[in-house]
């Protein structure tokens, strides 16, 4: 990208400084044991899911494979952002190299691309089971969930390399502090020096299709759910196959409605308050939660795990 001399000329940012959540004093010793919890309880359920989906062959199929990688991607995604939260809580605004920032940056965005891609694909299995009942074993047999799973991370893998990389390459040349508790894009775009057009049109670019792309793919599975689930003649059986659903659907309103918030707009955010507010929400409650949501109402998810308690 060019750059006008007066730029060039100038001295460029090795490091950036991370305000954190919250730069009031009184409030950060008692967000710090909060949050500090939160992330321990996360990582405690989806390591239980994991280890329930992994151990127990009642478990071994299409939907509870794929859960199974939600929740190894959901302790992947707030460890990359809780960390350097907690590190914003404990000390206060603090120094980011610039190397580790962009490394953080791209885990952050091939884990939450990647997480797009597979509940997209945890709507189309349920679609198959709904819809789709007696072609269900061929639709879904392994080779095609084992497909389904490696393209979701590898393609966040991919999209996250060139996302990065554009940010990388923009000129930062002061000033260097990030109002977020993590490296973002739009923070980080707020602060280049140089033109951000191609980068946000990338960004914009990217958005479409992985965001806007898997959410449709999502709720035109929906859609041909509900109209089936209509069509079922007894109330029992609207009831069972609306329960398979309900949960997923639900995890999927909560990461959109918060993702798309931000990474559907092509231009920067200003609020930035308001941005670590909604990011708050799919960097930390999502993760919380979603092993709640899924396995409050999953009958074989109870049934394993009271065979796991040590006791009756």
């Amino acid at each position: 990208m060019e750059t006008s001399p007066e730029v060039s000329n100038t001295t460029r940012v090795q490091a950036f400084i991370l305000l954190g959540l919250s730069t009031r004093p009184d409030l950060r010793g008692v967000l710090f044991v909060v949050f500090l919890m939160l992330y321990l309880l996360t990582l405690l359920e989806n390591s239980l899911i994991i280890y329930l989906v992994c151990s127990h062959s009642e478990l071994h199929k299409p939907m509870y494979f794929f859960l199974g990688n939600l929740s190894c991607l959901e302790m992947s995604y707030v460890s990359v952002t809780m960390p350097s939260l907690l590190v914003g809580l404990w000390a206060g605004p603090f120094h980011v190299p610039f190397t580790a920032c962009m490394t953080q940056l791209f885990f952050f965005i091939s884990l939450i691309c990647t997480e797009c891609t597979l509940l997209a694909s945890m709507a189309y299995d349920r679609y198959v089971a709904i819809c789709r009942p007696l072609h269900y074993p061929l639709l879904m047999r392994p080779r095609v969930c084992l497909g389904l799973a490696l393209a979701s991370w590898l393609g966040g893998l991919l999209v996250s390399a060139i996302k990065t990389t554009c940010i990388a390459t923009l000129t930062y040349c002061g000033p260097n502090v990030l109002n977020q508790f993590f490296c973002d894009v739009s923070p980080l775009l707020n602060l280049s020096c140089t033109h951000v057009a191609l980068t946000e049109l990338v960004d914009f670019i990217s958005a479409i299709v992985i965001f806007c792309g898997t959410l449709l793919v999502a709720l035109g599975s929906y859609v041909a759910i509900g109209r089936a689930v209509l069509r079922m003649p007894s109330a029992a059986a609207r009831r069972k196959a609306f329960s398979t659903c309900v949960s997923h659907l639900l995890v999927v309103g909560i990461f959109y409605s918060a993702a798309l918030f931000i990474y559907c707009r092509p231009s920067r955010i200003k609020s930035m308050d308001l941005n670590k507010v909604i990011s708050v929400i799919y960097t930390v409650a999502t993760p919380l939660c979603n092993p709640v949501i899924y396995c409050l109402r999953n009958k074989e998810v109870h049934a394993a795990l009271r065979k796991s308690l040590p006791w009756p």
